[in-house]
């Protein structure tokens, strides 16, 4: 039984103007979000998923259509929303802490109980070491970390993230992803992820949606019934994989991985 909803997209439309051309993005996109989802917007390069997820955090406005957050019109960024981005957004010049406490600093905390909410933080993403660095000093992956404690150290309702770890390696990414995992579920976060990898789709997801192209819009909902964590290699798993290279016409050009040891 799907849990109350956090999010209600309702018949979304975009267009852009390009050298006097109107061109369609997004057409007629509706889904709902319950608590503690993770759900993923998956689809090829171009199909509309991070206009979408600016529109659903309120950075740019839809044509048609209607974005709620716990039954309120969204009409601009807040706090209610926090976005994740690829790249991390840190300022180079503010240590680890200061980064994290920079969400914070509009909150009209003591700095006392600030510092100890950006410590909690780094503490779940196991940096609290680092409290002391600046970015230059620390890894892709690990300022990647910084930039989730950020985002959580604000206690958003809903975390949208936008291709958060394409830019570190594989075993990067399935540590960032197991460790993304552990703190929805201790924090009981709601996830909106935008991604074009399948397998980091259904290896997070509750839910799948899969986006068609030109205008970008909702072909397919997949649950995945599978328990976390989940093993890449279980039947369950590969056979939601199997079903979304299906989908998208795929299966010959991307088989399923082999392994051997």
């Amino acid at each position: 039984m799907r849990q109350e909803t956090v999010l209600e997209a309702t018949g979304l439309s975009k267009r852009f103007t390009h050298k006097g051309r109107t061109e369609p993005v997004l057409n007629d996109v509706s889904f709902q979000v319950g608590q503690n989802e993770i759900i993923s917007i998956l689809g090829k390069s171009g199909c509309g998923k991070s206009t979408l997820l600016h529109l659903l955090g309120g950075f740019e406005r839809p044509d048609e259509g209607t974005v709620r957050i716990n039954g309120q019109p969204v009409t601009g960024p807040s706090r209610n929303c926090i976005m994740l981005f690829q790249h991390y957004g840190l300022l180079p010049w503010r240590t680890v802490l200061g980064n994290v406490e920079l969400g914070l600093e509009n909150e009209r905390l003591p700095a006392s109980e600030r510092k100890e909410r950006a410590m909690r933080y780094l503490r779940k993403v196991g940096l609290e070491d680092k409290a002391g660095a600046f970015p230059r000093q620390l890894s892709g992956g690990m300022q990647q970390r910084v930039a989730l404690a950020r985002a959580l150290a604000v206690q958003p309702k809903l975390l949208l993230m936008d291709e958060p770890f394409a830019a570190v390696d594989t075993f990067t990414r399935y540590q960032l992803q197991d460790e993304l995992l552990r703190i929805q579920r201790e924090e009981r976060t709601t996830i909106i992820l935008v991604t074009h990898d399948i397998d980091e789709a259904v290896y997070l997801s509750d839910r799948v949606l899969l986006m068609g192209a030109n205008p970008g819009t909702i072909r397919t909902e997949l649950a995945v019934p599978a328990a976390k964590p989940r093993d890449r290699g279980h039947e369950d798993f590969l056979h939601v994989r199997r079903t979304v290279l299906e989908r998208f016409e795929l299966t010959r050009a991307a088989p399923a991985p082999e392994f051997s040891i």
